[in-house]
Protein backbone atom coordinates (compact mmCIF):
# COMPACT_ATOMS: atom_id res chain seq x y z
CA UNK A 1 0.00 0.00 0.00
CA UNK A 2 1.25 3.85 -0.25
CA UNK A 3 2.54 5.84 1.83
CA UNK A 4 0.59 8.50 0.90
CA UNK A 5 -3.10 6.79 2.28
CA UNK A 6 -1.38 5.76 5.66
CA UNK A 7 -0.69 10.11 5.81
CA UNK A 8 -3.28 11.99 8.05
CA UNK A 9 -3.19 15.32 6.08
CA UNK A 10 -6.46 15.27 5.06
CA UNK A 11 -7.28 14.94 8.62
CA UNK A 12 -5.82 17.65 10.07
CA UNK A 13 -8.40 20.48 11.48
CA UNK A 14 -8.89 23.94 11.66
CA UNK A 15 -6.87 24.22 15.02
CA UNK A 16 -4.05 22.39 14.06
CA UNK A 17 -3.44 24.31 11.03
CA UNK A 18 -4.03 27.75 12.56
CA UNK A 19 -1.00 26.78 14.78
CA UNK A 20 1.19 26.14 12.13
CA UNK A 21 3.67 29.12 10.53
CA UNK A 22 3.70 30.50 7.17
CA UNK A 23 6.24 28.16 6.16
CA UNK A 24 4.93 25.18 7.28
CA UNK A 25 1.53 25.37 5.79
CA UNK A 26 3.35 26.23 2.71
CA UNK A 27 5.08 22.34 3.08
CA UNK A 28 1.35 20.94 4.23
CA UNK A 29 0.14 22.61 1.30
CA UNK A 30 2.46 21.41 -0.66
CA UNK A 31 2.35 17.59 0.30
CA UNK A 32 -1.43 17.55 0.69
CA UNK A 33 -1.39 18.92 -2.86
CA UNK A 34 0.67 15.71 -3.99
CA UNK A 35 -1.29 13.27 -1.95
CA UNK A 36 -4.62 14.57 -4.09
CA UNK A 37 -2.53 14.27 -7.49
CA UNK A 38 -1.88 10.63 -6.46
CA UNK A 39 -5.60 9.94 -5.14
CA UNK A 40 -6.53 11.40 -8.47
CA UNK A 41 -4.44 8.74 -10.41
CA UNK A 42 -5.54 6.01 -8.23
CA UNK A 43 -9.06 6.71 -8.13
CA UNK A 44 -10.35 3.87 -9.95
CA UNK A 45 -8.64 1.39 -7.62
CA UNK A 46 -8.91 3.19 -4.83
CA UNK A 47 -11.17 2.45 -1.81
CA UNK A 48 -11.61 5.40 0.18
CA UNK A 49 -13.12 7.83 -2.11
CA UNK A 50 -13.71 10.25 0.56
CA UNK A 51 -10.26 10.93 1.07
CA UNK A 52 -10.42 13.16 -2.36
CA UNK A 53 -12.80 15.72 -0.89
CA UNK A 54 -11.33 15.40 2.56
CA UNK A 55 -7.83 16.38 1.17
CA UNK A 56 -9.37 19.22 -1.11
CA UNK A 57 -11.16 20.93 1.82
CA UNK A 58 -7.43 20.79 3.90
CA UNK A 59 -5.78 22.50 1.04
CA UNK A 60 -8.99 24.65 0.90
CA UNK A 61 -8.51 25.47 4.92
CA UNK A 62 -4.69 26.32 4.42
CA UNK A 63 -4.89 28.55 0.95
CA UNK A 64 -7.60 30.62 3.77
CA UNK A 65 -4.87 30.49 6.42
CA UNK A 66 -2.55 32.18 4.20
CA UNK A 67 -4.32 34.62 2.96
CA UNK A 68 -5.86 35.95 6.13
CA UNK A 69 -1.62 36.33 7.24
Amino acid sequence: MNSLYSHQLSYMDWADLKNKGKNELNEVLANTRAELRELRFDSHTLKQVHKIKEARKTIARIQTLLRQR
